[in-house]
């Protein structure tokens, strides 16, 4: 930091308050051959570039050329618009409102009454409960039992601590991800096909259904907005809990403030603890040009001061006001693969949130576990457990 930028900074020149740090800048490792990418502004100009295309998860091995039977993720150009489009309608504001804001509500109701009653929970099953129920709702998978379903997805996509095991660990828990997968399919997925074929609802599925998909492409769309729109939404949860539980004034802030405020915190909360710590772009079609592939390091990109100010390692929810921007800033990525879902996720936060922090007596007893998960390019976060007055 220079010496101009100390001195207008409000904090501490060696305040870090990100909580998960330590454990992504040593498991985190960019992609040999990818260029690092660590400049707010270059890291933006890469993302809204049309002739870049999506990297990273395998992308570059996917078969694109039946639309129809991709992920939308893996898609580019006309045909990942066309899809994007199709889709747009689950993730408006008003279907926010109007469809989510009464789930969110009911599964809130329901796991804090059972918080109450237990004295005690697990803050990421609970949180992981709320956002497969919301996502589910979107995707259409409704005809199953939620809980085990959230249970048989959290097995599946679980891989933060993976590289402490030994060889025979790593096989017995790669069976039992085989074995969630598989009942994913057969208790969750395959009920909600037959019942959207015999009568089409308004989700995911069905949308599926309409243009042709084939099941094993349902199977991968479903598997796609588990892991973007579910696990990452956990995360975002137990995060900001974390942080509001360790500093009392920012808890007062949060319950105080409406709904505006209690947004620019959550999204000051993630620019400095990014979900999605590595996103990729490539070039198309150039398999042995130098550079091919940018890797673009968020948590690196939401330091540069030149884009979020001073003191960027400091938690400091007036920091969008004060330069006037959006306090996302590239949490949710940018151009056409932005995170289609990042006003669900928003609301999902704050509306479970608010009410838990209300919960009387409630305190964090135990701080999370920070893992890597190599598949999601992402922290994990387990084992934080809050604990209130019993009812």
């Amino acid at each position: 930091m220079s010496v101009d930028s100390a001195a207008k900074c409000p904090f501490t020149s060696t305040r870090n308050d990100s909580k998960s740090a330590a454990v992504v800048t040593r498991r985190m490792k960019v992609e040999s051959g990818a260029e690092h990418i660590r400049a707010y502004e270059r890291a933006r100009e890469i993302l809204l570039s049309k002739e870049l295309l999506q990297g990273g998860a395998g992308a570059e091995y996917v078969d694109t050329s039946d639309p129809d039977k991709a992920p939308v993720f893996f898609l580019d150009g006309a045909p990942h618009r066309d899809k994007r489009t199709s889709i747009a309608r689950f993730f408006t504001q008003r279907a926010i409102t109007s469809r989510y804001h009464a789930i969110i509500e009911r599964e809130t109701s329901r796991l804090l009454g059972q918080l109450r009653r237990d004295g005690r929970a697990q803050l990421d099953i609970i949180s992981f409960e709320l956002t497969v129920a919301v996502a589910a709702n979107i995707v259409g998978l409704t005809d199953s039992d939620m809980p085990r379903m959230a249970r048989r997805l959290a097995l599946m996509l679980s891989a933060g601590w993976h590289h402490r095991l030994n060889v025979l660990a790593r096989l017995s828990a790669g069976l039992r991800k085989g074995q969630a997968m598989l009942s994913f399919y057969l208790n969750d997925v395959t009920p909600a096909v037959r019942t959207r074929r015999k009568a089409p609802q308004d989700d995911l599925i069905s949308e599926l259904i309409a243009r042709g998909a084939s099941w094993r492409a349902i199977l991968t769309e479903c598997m796609t907005y588990a892991a973007a729109g579910m696990v990452t939404t956990r995360e975002f949860i137990v995060m900001a809990a974390w942080h509001l539980f360790d500093r009392p004034e920012l808890r007062a802030d949060f319950l105080a403030g409406d709904e505006a405020r209690q947004f620019a915190i959550l999204n000051e909360i993630l620019r400095l603890e990014p979900i999605a710590s590595l996103l990729y772009r490539r070039k198309p079609d150039q398999p042995d040009a130098r550079n091919e592939k940018y890797a673009l390091d968020l948590r690196a990109i939401h330091e540069d001061e030149a884009a979020v100010g001073p003191c960027p390692h400091a938690l400091d929810p007036d920091r969008a006001e004060r330069l006037n921007t959006n306090g996302a800033f590239l949490s949710f990525g940018a151009g056409a693969h932005h995170c289609p879902g990042k006003l669900v996720a928003l609301h999902e936060t704050r509306m479970f949130l608010d009410a838990l922090l209300r919960v009387p007596g409630v305190r964090l007893e135990r701080a999370p576990d920070v893992g890597w998960s190599e598949m999601l390019l992402s922290y994990e976060l387990r084992n934080a457990v809050v604990t209130c007055d019993r009812a």
